[in-house]
């Protein structure tokens, strides 16, 4: 089973970098109801958002930049997983 982690991976990439594109542009629900009850802009953020609205920055090209934010998510996700299946990996080979 681990030796298939890369068929995993690749399905991933295909679902953030291209498919992810087909996702609807409409606000999510929690969004969509601070719209319709006009508040949305009375909230601040606390933290600034690597990439806002799922677009890479300083990059011109929509698509491209929405599929390169889907790919780098994607890849961020992978690593901070591997990164906490090795670090219990050890801490259970130790205990």
């Amino acid at each position: 089973m681990v030796k298939y982690w890369h068929i995993g991976l690749a399905a991933a990439l295909l679902v953030g970098g291209i498919i992810s594109l087909f996702a609807s542009p409409e606000p999510d629900g929690l969004e969509r109801v601070a719209e319709d009850n006009e508040f949305i802009d009375k909230g601040g953020n606390v933290i600034s958002a690597p990439m806002p609205d799922y677009l890479a920055p300083g990059v011109e090209d929509e698509y491209l930049s929405a599929s390169l934010a889907g790919v780098v998510g994607v890849l961020a996700t992978f690593g901070f997983v591997v990164l906490i299946g090795n670090v219990l990996k050890k801490w259970n080979t130790t205990s």
